[in-house]
């Protein structure tokens, strides 16, 4: 074999590789420049969803700074089971509000404040219905008008005053509503309600006679000066023990015990025999209240003498003013229900 010959059979089998490649490689070219084969199936229709409509907006009305001030204190002998009709009426106080503001009565001032309220038969759409009417009192006054309540009923012989927190009531600060964001100890409150911790769950487990007790609370105010201004009463009420027991009430200024007693037979609330046992249980009492009456001058008048100048000028200018809810359309009208703040139930000793 001649030399040379194996080199040009390998040169050309290159050469035939490289034909090869660049045949290969200018069929790929071909393929990339011809265009794609497009898809002849017509294109799926989307489906539409249906527009929904827009909501109307709602509104709601700001919360007004003092606006559940006349829920938050305490409705003084108020039955338990009556607590939530007070809530039945969107009561409007805007009235007490409007008093805190610049010009009001109230303003500027350190008010304690007590809730209550006054059942009473008044026209609702169309018929009379008998209504929990809530009822606030404010007492403008520089320091706590009272510590104490007072338990009265006609059921119970006398009348019983007991300190607030045996009742687990007590005068705690009212924060607004625009400051119940911030720690309580920087807030100088300048109002103050009757607040009370006895938790409705627990009720079952109270006594009876503990139970009623909160239904005969009534405020207790000590007015010292009010000896100076009013009579004490010379009336006293009589419970005499018998089945059913006599209820009664006797003036020992304007009646006259025989004839009272009389009566009484005649009425068949006693009998012949029965005379002068109730004559004698009549004048026991009359005794024991010109006793506590004369007690409560000489307490009184020995309370005056001790009292400094500055305690004697914040009595004088102790006021009292009360709060009916404002007439709306959404409430029954209360116009003609209304009870002036002197003839309403408070223990003034």
């Amino acid at each position: 074999m001649r030399k040379g010959a194996k080199r040009k059979a390998a040169t050309k089998d290159g050469a035939d590789a490289s034909k090869a490649s660049s045949s290969s490689q200018d069929n790929h070219k071909e393929e990339q420049q011809q265009p794609k084969q497009q898809n002849t199936k017509a294109p799926r229709a989307k489906r539409v969803k249906a527009a929904k409509p827009e909501a109307e907006p709602e509104y709601f009305e700001d919360q007004r700074s003092l606006e559940d001030l006349w829920k938050v204190a305490f409705p003084v002998g108020t039955e338990w089971d009556q607590l939530d009709s007070l809530y039945q009426f969107k009561w409007d106080f805007s009235n007490l509000e409007d008093a805190f503001e610049e010009g009001g009565k109230l303003h500027g001032e350190k008010v304690y404040l007590f809730g209550c309220t006054e059942p009473q038969l008044v026209p609702y759409k169309g018929e009379n219905k008998l209504i929990c009417i809530p009822v606030v009192v404010a007492v403008v006054s520089p320091f706590p008008p009272s510590d104490k309540i007072g338990i009265n009923s006609v059921q119970r012989e006398a009348e019983e005053i007991i300190p607030m927190k045996e009742m687990k009531m007590d005068w705690v600060p009212y924060i607004p509503l625009e400051k119940r964001d911030r720690q309580v100890e920087r807030l100088k409150s300048q109002i103050y309600i009757l607040g009370c911790t006895q938790r409705r769950s627990a009720l079952r487990h109270l006594k009876l006679d503990r139970l009623k007790k909160y239904e005969y609370c009534l405020p207790y105010f000590y007015q010292p000066f009010k000896e100076d201004e009013f009579e004490q009463s010379t009336e006293v009420q009589i419970m005499y023990p018998l089945e059913p027991p006599v209820v009664c009430s006797f003036d020992w200024e304007l009646d006259e015990l025989e004839e009272f007693t009389d009566d009484l037979v005649k009425e068949e609330a006693l009998t012949e025999d029965q005379k002068d046992a109730f004559k004698e249980f009549v004048k026991e009492k009359v005794r024991e209240a010109k006793k506590a009456n004369r007690e409560a001058r000489e307490a009184r008048k020995k309370a005056i003498e001790e009292m400094s100048e500055e305690t004697k000028a914040a009595f004088d200018k102790m006021r009292f003013y009360k709060f009916y809810p404002v007439q709306t359309p959404d409430t029954p009208d209360i116009s003609n229900v209304k009870v002036k703040l002197e003839d309403y139930c408070f223990i003034f000793i």
